[in-house]
């Protein structure tokens, strides 16, 4: 594996799609998705241009802060959040891309008042209705960004999504149009937080070229940067 190379490949790749939608490559931020990934190949991956890590686990999020393997790149949350390691995320990472609850919302609203901070957020859409993903449903979306406005320890960034898995090139582009239109209404109605609704993440290794397309402003990419993952086990 190169990562010079792959970092390169998919940035260039990340590029040619925003200039092809009439976009400026600049608005899209890369964010390695280092799940299962050792410190040394994290740091390698910061050494070859990576600028945003998104861990998915919190368990190897804690042994890669304590590694200090992220030193010199941000961090975000990227994978399911339950309420009970809450702790162990809100304070440490730039943003958390997984909120989708009030439940979960009110618990990192109170770790984030007991730090005395605000915590950046994004709130997850179940774009495509499956009963297997996380998510906050589409129409109930509004009223949970209110609840977000009402906190003065979270701060709406945006919106993200992972839509179906699919092996048909194109198959995900009605899923993330329709993403891109919930940001926008959702942008309409909080007048108050347009100055940080910027972020909307959405496309992975298969797809992120189409959600570029689409209006993605934050691509989550693993497989395209470090190949197929590793077994589960010790991140370190």
């Amino acid at each position: 594996m190169d990562l010079f190379q792959n970092v390169k490949a998919v940035q260039e790749k990340i590029a040619a799609a925003a200039r092809a939608a009439g976009r400026d490559p600049g608005e899209i931020t890369l964010c390695a998705a280092t799940k299962v990934q050792s410190n040394d190949t994290i740091r390698a991956a910061i050494a070859a241009g990576i600028q945003v890590c998104g861990e998915n686990r919190v368990q190897e999020l804690t042994a890669h802060l304590e590694a200090n393997a992220y030193s010199g790149a941000q961090v975000h949350f990227i994978g399911h959040l339950q309420t009970n390691k809450v702790k162990q995320v809100v304070g440490r990472v730039e943003l958390i891309h997984s909120v989708d609850s009030p439940h979960l919302l009110q618990a990192v609203a109170r770790q984030a008042e007991k730090l005395g901070l605000v915590q950046d957020i994004l709130l997850e859409v179940n774009i495509a209705g499956e009963e297997s993903k996380g998510g906050v449903r589409p129409e109930a979306l509004p009223e949970l960004a209110e609840l977000v406005l009402a906190s003065n320890f979270v701060r709406l960034r945006g919106l993200m999504a992972i839509p179906p898995v699919s092996t048909v090139s194109g198959a995900n582009r009605k899923y993330f149009s329709q993403m891109r239109n919930l940001f926008v209404d959702i942008m309409k109605k909080m007048s108050d937080n347009q100055s940080v609704m910027d972020c909307l993440s959405m496309g992975m290794s298969a797809d992120f070229e189409d959600a570029i397309a689409e209006g993605a402003t934050l691509v989550r990419v693993g497989t395209a940067l470090f190949g197929p993952r590793p077994p589960m086990g010790s991140p370190c």
